[in-house]
């Protein structure tokens, strides 16, 4: 078998395996679970043998003109180049393993057979973006990919979050996808075509014309889907849909899929300095925020999701400093661990019944009842704060390493702003990345209190799947030798100074971490049991005073929706109320679009009512009331039509002897 058919049926099978399964859900049950797993698992097997076959060497090209238009064409292509075929492995990895944890994690859920046909084709749309040739096809899999999103978000659609969740992420999404349209056909009008490599070199010939307004409505889109700053509030509401749900999107799919593209199209958006810098503005940004409010989230999920925002930052500043090796190489290794944090984070839930790190944080022994989770979730939590030798290490010093050749003037990939932009920010990202991590590994693990609920050993698909995301996540940062050969032979090798600095600092920001956790600790034995209010506004009537008064002296204000022995309170300090809700991005956008396009409703519909409507009405009213006098003047009586007629004659003899006598 050639490898463009492997390369074809890479993305067919996860589709034929989600159509089976909305097909044959209700009439044959027993077939779903197998046309979950083995559709994806197949992909992946395949996957391998086109990265194989395709061995980080020359391009696999091939394409058939689906339609003639008469102007640009549009083409089923396929453009499989080093980076393509490592991201369909770890697609195909990560969907495989959400697949085979969710026939436990939803094994009594109703609706399991359409969540797992639409993580199918989640996974298939994702294959689709990274395998596709042409942009009009790949923007065919980017458009799938946000519905299935919103059904997968909103999966437990009896809860108003997921509802609101689902909703949002979608009009988010589109949001950053309308500019992303127009810029796609402003860059196929330039181009001359929707081929992935005649844009490139169209791009290598100097043939853009516009390219800062391309690159500015491309990367809209991107921060859309990728949950770069300013479109990255979804994200974190999204934590409402199943957890399974959220490895899938945070680790392989989705947020991926912004990054991917960038990565794929880098000499555009190399094209124009201004917007490289943007990018790196953008990546800052995100990365910094993230890591304040991840900081301050309770939620363990939510906790999560800031972390993905972070490191997508990490991958867009990569790819601002013109490194599109070091980018993919975070990528990669963040989708192990990442997938791995999730999965793992769902097994606690699951075992604790909470999401809430302040629960768990009155729990003891929590990790003697789930240790394939703690094992695992330490494991993953090292490699999201980039300690050697773990995979996250090599992956993020590759991003500040190539942020430092910028800054340095070592390399012109990128403007020398951009490097130090993106070299300061991702060093701030270390130290609050090692923070939150610690916190939440703290927090879950090492809580005090009554004793943990035993719901006894999780299913073995749940934990089998930890062990097997565990390895890349140990591992995969070691493979930063052989990779240059499939990423532009761009050298991966840790620089030595950005390695110590980022390094240094995240000890620095765990060990803080820690002393804080031990002070707050301290400070909390001598609050009672109970005595949290679950929000700032709340009747704090039935909290003992002397506990308040406690909460007060050591954080300031009374505890809401956290935990007393939470470090993140005594860090953040001031700052903590605010990166708890998101820097009130949220409150922003409602204020400056959410309220305006409101009352432009009500005014639309004030003037419908009102106004349109009072006209047609009186438009209506005049024949009818003309109708009326007339219909009234038709009596059927003949003595009033012949009285009628008299009188009329008498009117018009007068009135011609009026006439005859003014002649």
């Amino acid at each position: 078998m050639t490898t463009t058919t492997l390369a074809v049926l890479v993305p067919l099978l996860p589709f034929l395996g989600a159509a089976a399964g909305l097909l044959l859900g209700r009439t044959a049950p027993g077939f779903v679970r197998p046309l979950a797993v083995l559709p994806p698992l197949t992909s992946l097997v395949l996957a391998v043998l086109v990265a194989v076959r395709q061995g980080g060497g020359q391009a696999i090209d091939a394409s058939t003109e689906l339609t003639p238009t008469g102007s640009i064409p549009i083409e089923l292509a396929l453009h499989i180049d080093g980076f393509a075929a490592l991201v369909a492995v770890l697609v195909g990895v990560v969907a495989t393993c959400v697949q085979i944890y969710s026939t436990g994690y939803l094994r009594d859920d109703p609706r399991y057979p359409s969540y797992a046909a639409l993580v199918s084709l989640f996974t298939s749309a994702m294959l689709l973006v990274v395998y596709s040739g042409d942009l009009i096809v790949l923007l065919v899999g980017w458009e799938v990919m946000g519905i299935c999103s919103y059904f997968l978000v909103g999966h437990y659609w009896e809860t108003p979050e997921a509802r609101a969740a689902s909703i949002k992420a979608f009009l988010v999404t589109k949001l950053g996808d309308v500019p992303f349209l127009i810029g796609l056909f402003a860059l196929a009008t330039d181009a001359g075509s929707f081929q992935i490599t005649t844009v490139l070199g169209t791009v290598a010939s100097g043939g853009l014309h516009h390219p800062t307004l391309i690159a500015l409505l491309l990367l809209a889109g991107v921060a859309g889907k990728s949950a770069l700053f300013p479109l990255h509030t979804w994200l974190p509401d999204a934590m409402a849909g199943p957890t399974p749900v959220s490895a899938l999107i945070h680790a392989a799919t989705m947020v991926a899929a912004g990054i991917y593209f960038v990565a794929r199209l880098l000499p555009v958006f190399q094209a124009s300095s201004a917007a490289v810098v943007v990018l790196a503005v953008m990546a800052a940004v995100t990365m910094a925020g993230s890591g304040l409010a991840a900081l301050a989230q309770d939620d363990i999920k939510r906790v999560l999701a800031y972390s993905t925002i972070g490191q997508l930052g990490y991958m867009a500043g990569a790819l601002a400093v013109g490194d599109r090796g070091a980018a993919v190489f975070h990528l990669l290794a963040h989708g192990a661990f990442k997938a791995l944090l999730f999965l793992a984070a769902g097994v606690i839930i699951h075992a604790s019944g909470t999401n809430s790190l302040a629960v768990m944080s009155r729990m003891k022994d929590l990790r003697a009842r789930v240790p394939d989770a703690y094992w695992t979730m330490t494991v993953a939590l090292l490699a999201l704060a980039a300690i050697p030798p773990f995979s996250g290490f090599f992956s993020k010093e590759a991003v500040l390493g190539a942020a430092e050749h910028v800054a340095t003037g070592h390399t012109e990939h990128a403007p020398g702003a951009a490097g130090w932009i993106v070299l300061v920010a991702g060093l701030i990202t270390a130290v609050l990345t090692a923070a939150y991590a610690t916190r939440l590994w703290l927090l879950a693990f090492r809580g005090r209190g009554a004793e943990a609920p035993d719901h006894g050993r999780q299913p073995l698909t749940m934990t089998a799947v930890l062990w097997v995301l565990a390895v890349p996540s140990l591992a995969f940062g070691l493979a930063y030798g052989p990779l240059p050969d499939w990423f532009d032979g761009r050298d991966l090798t840790p620089v030595l100074t950005t390695s110590v600095l980022g390094t240094g600092l995240a000890l620095v920001g765990g060990l803080v971490t820690y002393g804080a956790w031990r002070h707050t600790s301290a400070m909390a034995a001598r609050v009672p049991m109970g005595a949290v209010v679950a929000h700032p506004d709340a009747d704090a009537g039935a909290v003992e005073a002397e506990a308040i008064a406690l909460h007060e002296q050591a954080f300031g204000d009374v505890a809401y929706a956290a935990d007393p022995a939470d470090p993140g309170r005594l860090l953040l300090g001031p700052l903590h109320r605010h990166a708890a809700v998101g820097f009130h991005l949220d409150a922003v956008y409602t204020a400056l679009f959410v309220r305006p396009v409101q009352a432009g409703a009500v005014l639309v519909r004030f003037l419908d009512r009102e106004v349109v409507d009072t006209y047609v009405r009186g438009a209506g009213a005049l024949p009818r009331w003309l109708g009326a006098a007339v219909r009234r003047a038709q009596t059927g009586n003949v003595q009033t039509y012949v009285s009628a007629l008299l009188a009329g004659t008498v009117v018009l003899v007068v009135a011609a002897l009026l006439v005859a006598t003014g002649a």
